[in-house]
């Protein structure tokens, strides 16, 4: 276990409330110590550092001004969050951050009442902050009542457009609503597209030392000068402000911008604004991610994700690897078909590390895209670029394709367009939890018309994959894998298109056929050998295919096996839906057929290593073979677990 880092000022402090007697003084010191505290557990923890450490400051002074959890601090993503649990009756708990059983990554309305909504995606904290000032209005009642939103949201999520759907109805409402837009230049990547050139522009164009002076004093500064008349307030604030026209014309006042980690700067303007705000008013916040914390500031990504580290050196603690991950088999498999197609082209939504394609980047730097965190744009630019005459491969992670759905739909699929969608992070995916697992896109994929749905089995497959969906033309297709390591089987040279609709036998058996669809089939494949133990042989195929099915294959292991047991990474709805379709319309289930599909439980499963979230989805090889006795009429012999 690391040293623990001495931090007495904030052993003090068990809620926010008891921060009420500090001095602005202590106040700076209790920041050191969170983020000194923050470091130190997710050294033990892993997890998301570098955002955190961007708003340590802002997070104190945020719960020292207003008055939660009453007043709703709204973090957008929630990434950031770690420091604000720290503060907010969660300390004891913070060394279990993103652990089975442990705190969310993200925050989560049924962990505390200071986690007033829950987030784990971008670009939703205005129009959550713009529901509960309104509700607060109309006379709405919660437990901790209803008094001011604030929502913090960073520069990379202001590039999608769900942000400003939600800060134009707030410019019309009118409400009292609290924006703190945090500029940090940085989201997971770093920030593209036209508002970041904006705000760039908003404190490169003043001097912004005067603007800091100008914040010191703000107390004193704002009030007296209203004496003149609300114009000359009007011109002074404008005038305080390197820019905000874009903001103002959306009907939020606009200050800033200021330095995010200057607790006399950020002290004075929130308490200022807590006691005149009347509208919408957005304050502009400067921080850096990683503030603090030299390995992080010094890291591309400024720390985003980490592993358990090291305190002293930075250095994460992550296990070797004898297989290549998923992602990075995507990538050199798209790079290597690049090379030999200059119509290939990539996409991604502000995650090119996450994605892979931060390598097709390098070297193909005009044929690739970050739209920023904007997977609706990103799914009609594709679309668009392959009715041009591209070869688009838009690739997202699952969870965040769904953001994108009813583009998939109407820009995509009624067009018969070929897009390749790169789905990663299939399945469950362990530490980030629920929000963040690939459960559903077998099941909003498979039913669009004209849709070729694959999903990989192991890395070699997934190279298949790459080259099959390269070589399709007549419309979209889609391969998902998962996040993690290959099974370590050998890869071949070059990938080789597939047969659409064909799948493959791997294994010859009688009684039982265990159809796989994606990588559960290293389990199946464990399942099957624990059952020839038992003396039950039982036949496995994969599907690789859930639209267009491979039927021939399918009716061949109903004809041939007394039962048939489909096994996928997803939820009801998916791809063992679509073959209990085409049994029952072939009449199979006439003659007795018994069949059985194990897919995702119907609920969202909370964070823990993929294998115990695989365990409670009762997915592993001890729940296929227990799941097989059962159906044989058998499940009371050896089908307990261990």
């Amino acid at each position: 276990m690391t040293d623990q880092p001495k931090t007495p000022l904030l052993d003090r402090i068990n809620r926010p409330a008891d921060m009420k007697s500090l001095s602005d003084h202590e106040l700076t010191q209790l920041a050191c110590e969170v983020r000194d505290e923050t470091v130190s557990a997710v050294s033990e923890t892993g997890g998301h550092l570098g955002a955190g450490l961007g708003v340590v400051e802002l997070t104190v002074a945020l719960h020292a001004v207003f008055d939660t959890p009453r007043d709703k601090i709204i973090w957008d993503v929630g990434h950031q969050c770690y420091p604000h649990k720290i503060l907010t009756e969660r300390r004891d708990r913070i060394r279990t951050l993103r652990m089975k059983d442990g705190l969310s990554g993200f925050t989560k309305r049924s962990e505390s009442p200071y986690d007033p909504f829950g987030a784990a995606h971008s670009s939703t904290s205005i129009s959550a902050a713009l529901g509960f000032a309104v509700a607060r209005d109309l006379g709405g009642v919660v437990p901790e009542g209803l008094g001011d939103a604030i929502a913090v949201i960073g520069d990379g999520s202001m590039s999608a457009g769900m942000a400003y759907e939600a800060m134009n109805n707030a410019g019309h409402l009118k409400k009292r609503l609290i924006v703190i837009l945090n500029d940090n230049e940085m989201s997971i990547a770093p920030p593209v597209g036209a508002m970041s050139a904006y705000l760039s522009r908003l404190y490169a164009e003043e001097p912004f030392q005067e603007l800091k002076s100008a914040a010191k004093g703000a107390v004193s500064l704002l009030p007296y000068p209203f004496r003149e008349g609300a114009k000359r307030a009007k011109d002074m604030l404008k005038g305080m402000a390197v820019g905000g026209t874009l903001f103002e014309q959306l009907g939020f006042s606009y200050l800033g911008p200021i330095d995010g980690h200057d607790m006399d700067q950020l002290l004075p303007v929130l308490r200022t604004v807590k006691a005149r705000a009347t509208g919408p008013i957005l304050i502009h916040v400067l921080t850096k991610k990683g503030k603090g914390y030299g390995p992080a500031e010094a890291a591309r990504d400024k720390g985003h994700a980490t592993a358990k580290f090291n305190v002293i050196t930075g250095e994460q603690k992550k296990a070797p690897s004898n297989a290549p991950s998923y992602t990075n088999v995507f990538a050199d498999s798209l790079l290597q078909l690049a090379a030999e197609d200059d119509k290939i082209c990539a996409i991604t939504a502000a995650m090119p590390d996450g994605t892979g394609l931060n390598l097709f980047m390098e070297r193909y730097p005009s044929r690739c895209f970050d739209v920023g965190i904007a997977e609706q744009h990103g799914v009609t630019f594709s679309a668009a670029l392959a009715a041009g005459g591209m070869k688009p491969f838009c690739a997202m992670y699952s969870t965040f394709l769904q953001r994108g759905y009813d583009q998939v739909v109407h820009d995509v699929a009624i067009q018969r367009l070929p897009v390749r969608f790169a789905i990663d992070r299939a399945g469950l995916v362990g530490a980030d939890g629920a929000t963040h697992a690939g459960s559903f896109d077998v099941a909003f994929l498979a039913n669009l018309p004209g849709f070729v749905v694959m999903a990989a089995a192991d890395e070699a497959e997934l190279k298949h994959m790459v080259a099959t969906a390269a070589a399709y033309d007549d419309g979209p297709i889609a391969f998902r894998f998962p996040r993690g390591e290959g099974r370590g089987v050998d890869m071949p040279e070059r990938g080789i298109p597939l047969e659409i609709g064909k799948g493959r036998m791997i294994r010859e058996g009688k009684r039982v056929a265990l159809l796989s669809f994606g990588t559960r089939l290293e389990e199946v494949e464990k399942a099957a050998e624990a059952l020839e133990a038992k003396g039950i042989t039982p036949t496995v195929a994969d599907a690789r295919f859930a639209k267009p099915l491979d039927k021939d294959l399918i009716l061949s292991l109903a004809r041939n096996h007394e039962a048939l047991i489909t096994v996928e990474e997803g939820a009801v709805g998916g791809f063992g839906s679509h073959v209990a379709q085409l049994l029952a319309e072939e009449g199979v289930f006439d003659s007795g057929l018994k069949y059985r599909s194990m897919v995702l439980p119907d609920i969202f499963i909370d964070q823990a290593s993929p294998a115990d979230m695989y365990a409670v989805a009762g997915m592993n090889a001890e729940d296929i073979v227990a799941k097989v006795l059962k159906t044989l009429g058998i499940g009371q012999i050896g089908a307990q677990r261990a």
